[in-house]
């Protein structure tokens, strides 16, 4: 096959994958309890960076006339990262997810979207500690949002590496997401040295 129906079929077949994942990273949260949740950080830039390659792969500009174009092939290379980041954060979303209402240290409200485990009777999420302090959790009330319920917790946290390595065990367990990033590497098989879990306790 000469290259310019060979850049033709491959960058219409990946484009259009890439849009369709790129729509997915927005349409999936539909699928969750109570008011949309617009992603947000690299998930945004993941579904929009999507989107606007993929567009660009099937516009007819796209195909060159005679000769492949070289900037159309550096899309086509791209565009496989792209999409694995993209379906990441479509499928992150699959799954249950929570949302944390806080601010962070600027006084902007956030809404915060983890993963969540239950055990001994509470749940339980893992992030950063520089994620917790950033939004101040750990500093009196927060409203977590599952079920479709908003209701006020404590979050205590714990930092000892044997209950943030049982908690990022469980969450290997319950999450499919996770276990398909655990095998390509983007997490470990036990949690960073950063990780902090947090108890969230029902207000008194």
């Amino acid at each position: 096959m000469e290259p310019s129906r060979l850049q033709y079929w491959i960058s219409r077949y990946l484009g259009g994958l890439l849009l369709l994942v790129g729509v997915s990273v927005f349409l999936i949260r539909l699928h969750h309890d109570g008011p949309y949740a617009m992603p947000a950080g690299g998930n945004l830039f993941a579904g929009v960076l999507a989107l606007a390659l993929g567009f660009s792969l099937v516009a007819p500009w796209s195909q060159g006339s005679g000769k492949a174009v070289p900037l159309v092939w550096l899309s086509i290379v791209a565009g496989p990262v792209i999409l694995f980041f993209a379906l990441y954060a479509t499928l992150a979303e699959l799954e249950e997810v929570i949302s944390i209402k806080a601010f962070n240290r600027e006084g902007k409200p956030a809404s915060l979207r983890l993963w969540v485990v239950d055990y001994d009777g509470r749940p339980w999420v893992t992030m950063p500690g520089s994620k917790s302090d950033n939004h101040g959790l750990e500093d009196g009330p927060i409203v977590m949002f599952r079920d479709g319920v908003d209701s006020c917790v404590l979050a205590t946290r714990l930092d000892d590496r044997e209950t943030v390595d049982d908690i990022h065990r469980r969450r290997h367990q319950k999450y499919m997401i996770q276990r398909l990033a655990t095998v390509v590497g983007l997490f470990g098989e036990t949690a960073g040295a950063e990780t902090v879990t947090l108890r969230l306790d029902p207000c008194s």
